[in-house]
C-alpha cells in the first residue's frame, strides 16, 4: 500500500526528488558524500529522462545535475534489494554518456560521472556506510584504467566509522533518526514544508493513479494472456484426446486421424507409438 502524502519521508523517492531539485540541498549533500567542495550545480532538466529511440528502454533519473568543474552526478535513493541494483548502474551509465556526446563528437568531451545510490540497506552486507567504485586492473589495482566514472552505494544502516559526522548525520537522518545538525534541521524543515504544498500533494496523487493503472493494465493483459494460453491448450488437449480415441478404434488411417483433428501426422504416428508401448 502506497504511503500517504503526508507520511512522505526523505528517504520516500517522490520526496527525494523534490528535495533533491533544490541546490540548497542537492550541493552541500554532494559535498558530504564526496569530500569536496562544489561551487556550483545546475540542473539540465527538473526531472531528467534520457529516452535515446522509441525502442529503447528509458531511464527516468531521480536527480541529473552538472557543476562548473565538468563533472555529472546522478542520485537515486533505494528502498529495496531486489532491483538488480548494480546492473543498473552500469545501464544508467553507458545511458548517461549516450546523453552527453553529440553523434560523431570525440570520447574526449565525456564528463567525470558519479552513480550515487542512497539505499536503506546493506546491499554488500559489509557494515560500511559507503562503498565506492572505480574501473581498476585486476592484476594491478593500482593501476586506474582512468574512464571517470565512479559508482557509490551508499548504506543508512552502517556501522563502521568510515565517514565524516556530518555524512553519519544525513544518512542517519534519511534512516528515520532525529535531526541533528543545521543541515539535517533544514532539511527536516523543508520536508514539512513539501507536504503543505498543495501542487506536490496533487502530483504525488496523479503519479499514485499512473501507477495504479499501469499495474491494472499489467494484471489485465496478463489475465488475458493466461485465458489466451489456457484455450489453446484446451484445444490441444482436445484435439489428442479425440486422436486417441480414434487410434484406439482403429478403424481410421494415420492421414485421415491428422485431417479430422488438425494434429500433424508426425504428432498423430507419435501418440500411437505412446499407446503401442502401453
Amino acid at each position: 500500500m502506497e504511503k500517504a502524502f503526508e507520511e512522505l519521508q526523505l528517504k520516500d523517492d517522490f520526496m527525494f526528488s523534490i528535495i533533491m531539485r533544490n541546490p540548497k540541498f542537492c550541493k552541500p549533500f554532494l559535498e558530504r558524500v564526496l569530500g569536496i567542495k562544489i561551487s556550483r550545480i545546475e540542473y539540465p532538466k527538473s526531472q531528467d529522462t534520457i529516452d535515446l529511440s522509441a525502442d529503447a528502454k528509458s531511464v527516468r533519473l531521480d536527480i541529473y545535475v552538472e557543476d562548473d568543474d565538468n563533472s555529472v552526478y546522478n542520485i537515486e535513493m533505494q528502498t529495496t534489494g531486489n532491483g538488480n541494483l548494480a546492473k543498473r548502474t552500469r545501464y544508467y551509465q553507458g545511458m548517461i554518456d549516450l546523453g552527453i556526446l553529440e553523434k560523431g563528437e570525440n570520447y574526449r568531451n565525456l564528463k567525470r560521472s558519479f552513480i550515487i545510490f542512497v539505499c536503506t540497506f546493506d546491499l554488500f552486507g559489509e557494515g560500511r556506510h559507503i562503498y565506492t567504485f572505480e574501473n581498476r586492473c585486476i592484476q594491478n589495482p593500482a593501476i586506474r584504467l582512468g574512464d571517470d566514472a565512479v559508482k557509490i552505494i551508499l548504506n543508512t544502516k552502517g556501522i563502521m566509522d568510515d565517514i565524516t559526522p556530518e555524512m553519519k548525520k544525513v544518512l542517519d537522518f534519511i534512516d528515520g533518526k532525529e535531526a541533528s545538525d543545521d543541515y539535517t534541521k533544514a532539511l527536516e524543515k523543508e520536508i514539512e514544508s513539501v507536504r503543505n504544498n498543495e501542487k506536490w500533494r496533487l502530483d504525488y496523487m496523479t503519479l499514485q493513479m499512473k501507477y495504479q493503472e499501469k499495474y491494472e493494465q499489467g494484471v489485465q493483459q496478463g489475465i488475458e494472456r493466461g485465458i489466451e494460453r489456457g484455450i489453446q491448450q484446451g484445444i490441444e488437449q482436445g484435439k489428442i484426446q479425440a486422436a486417441v480415441k480414434m487410434l484406439k478404434k482403429n478403424q481410421l488411417s494415420i492421414d485421415d486421424i491428422a485431417s479430422y483433428t488438425g494434429l500433424t501426422v508426425e504428432q498423430v504416428e507419435a501418440l500411437e507409438g505412446d499407446l503401442q508401448s502401453i
